[in-house]
């Protein structure tokens, strides 16, 4: 939204000094719906972070927007803090969890149990740092217009996350055609081509990714946690009362379990099995669309907060206690193809359904709302039930999910496909951003020798959010190296099928 004419460079307004601000708003007990909202549309070129004493001419109130939207037949801005937490968990408790099985095999089990508690608490740090941005800038309405913030306005920056923000999406829901092919190969025993299968998922979750607001989907995702819950919860138990794991053998022995990692273990394969974890619990880019349509968005730390309790207490044991009764030699990702009985493998795997079909879902549609609202932003089709808005959101949707299903075909493998999106996208979206996003805010609280003003606090601060800006560079570096290294080793052994075949990928 453009600035008013009257409207000083300096990012505060025209109003007096009594005007509300998104700072004061953190400590002040009147509600934030009461005075700051999403804009209409995409700001413009003087937009800067705010300092905690100015107020943005650009910005309307929460309250305001929800009373424009009042007479839309669709609204946006009703989420609770209760339905984005549901909407987090079926984020979070999702299938890459029975990946962590296979990262303890690599890290061992002590490195990765701390691992664990280490990124889930960096990750609940820079998750409060985006909800306090957006305290400041409810305008915004996804990490793309936060990019944007962050570098100084730059369009270019904004175009550049535009880019990342899709292709991470995108090879989110490829990743979810993998798995979902896998699970029909495995039901039936690789009855149809694996390409085939990868696009009967794709086209179901096409269907269910129709709904247009997110309270509609987080009736739904609610469902999809619980049974991610059950699928886990029975895989581990199945795990723990079998006899062996499954491709046991007296040759092999029984499994073997390290608190640390097995000689000769590589960087490629430390840096992997972490990026893996790592992967599991970075979904920051998502926060700043939740948080665009929640009502009350200064509640938000209370959906997160819980979110991360739940993951630390999820993750660690089923990874240690499938590790525990899997070992080294057996271990497989997913860990469900670990399960030597066919019938406890398959009945685990099928209550993985909803959340295979489900987390793509969701990601698919945080991805068409984004092209869908700059499409159609102030036109009736974005609020209203008319016949181009639908045909475009189920147009858009149709292409993301086509995309989805070439990137399935061409990394046609779970373990390096999490690795791959790791390294090139939660290095910006995980870790980078944040830490900027942190020294901006100060900044304009403070001035830019911040670090100096607020004594041992400040100095803690900056250099923590500092380390992160590098953690972020490493996973961007070293981080992509390793991924790409173990997909060509994945491709030159023959332990993954083709591009595009009709091999089965059964567990």
């Amino acid at each position: 939204m453009a600035r008013p004419e009257d409207a000083p460079l300096d990012g505060r307004s025209g109003h007096d000094d009594n005007s509300p601000t998104s700072d004061k708003l953190e400590q002040d007990p009147v509600k934030l719906k009461d005075y700051d909202v999403e804009g209409q549309g995409r700001r413009g070129s003087q937009h800067r972070v705010m300092a905690v004493d100015s107020s943005s001419s650009t910005t309307e109130s929460v309250g305001r927007q929800i009373e424009m939207e009042s007479e839309n037949t669709i609204k946006y801005r009703t989420c609770s803090w209760q339905k984005t937490a549901a909407l987090l968990f079926s984020e979070y408790i999702c299938l890459a969890i029975m990946s962590f099985p296979w990262s303890y095999s690599i890290l061992g089990l002590v490195p990765g149990l701390i691992l664990t508690v280490v990124v889930a608490a960096i990750v609940l740090y820079t998750s409060l740092t985006i909800w306090r941005f957006c305290l400041r800038h409810p305008e915004v309405r996804d990490v793309c217009d936060i990019g944007q913030y962050l570098f100084w306005d730059s369009k270019i920056a904004w175009w550049g996350t535009a880019v990342m923000f899709l292709l991470n999406n995108t090879f989110i829901q490829g990743l979810h055609c993998v798995v979902g092919s896998q699970y029909l190969n495995t039901m039936s025993g690789g009855a149809v081509c694996t390409v085939v299968f990868s696009l009967i998922v794709a086209i179901i979750s096409w269907v269910f990714s129709l709904p247009r607001t997110f309270n509609t989907l987080s009736q739904v995702a609610t469902f999809s946690a619980f049974f991610t819950f059950v699928s886990v919860l029975l895989a581990v138990i199945f795990a723990a009362i079998e006899d062996h794991p499954a491709k046991w053998s007296p040759k092999t022995g029984d499994p073997i379990v390290l608190a640390v990692p097995a000689a000769g273990t590589t960087f490629v394969q430390g840096l992997n099995a972490f990026l893996n974890i790592s992967y599991t619990f970075i979904g920051q880019i998502t926060l700043p669309s939740f948080i665009a349509e929640m009502k009350e968005p200064r509640d938000f730390w209370k959906s997160v907060t819980a979110v991360t309790i739940a993951e630390i207490i999820v993750f660690s044991l089923v990874g240690a206690i499938v590790y525990a009764y899997t070992g080294n030699q057996y271990m497989t990702t997913p860990a469900f193809g670990s399960i030597s009985d066919d019938v406890y493998k398959k009945v685990s795997f099928s209550f993985m359904i909803p959340t295979i079909i489900f987390l793509g879902v969701l990601y698919a549609s945080v991805s068409a709302r984004f092209i869908f609202f700059r499409l159609f932003e102030g036109t009736r089709h974005k609020g209203n039930n008319t016949v181009v808005g639908w045909v475009s959101w189920g147009a858009i949707l149709a292409a993301l999910w086509v995309l989805a299903w070439v990137i399935a075909e061409v990394i046609p493998f779970f373990s390096d496909l999490l690795s791959i999106m790791s390294s090139l996208f939660d290095s910006f979206f995980g870790f980078i951003f944040w830490g900027v996003a942190y020294i901006r805010m100060r900044s304009a609280d403070h001035g830019p020798d911040f670090y100096k003003k607020r004594g041992l606090r400040g100095w803690l601060g900056f250099l923590l959010n500092v380390s992160l800006i590098f953690v972020g560079l490493f996973f961007l570096g070293p981080g992509t190296y390793a991924a790409v290294m173990s997909v060509v080793t994945s491709y030159r052994t023959g332990d993954v099928r083709g591009v595009f075949t009709c091999k089965s990928n059964e567990l």
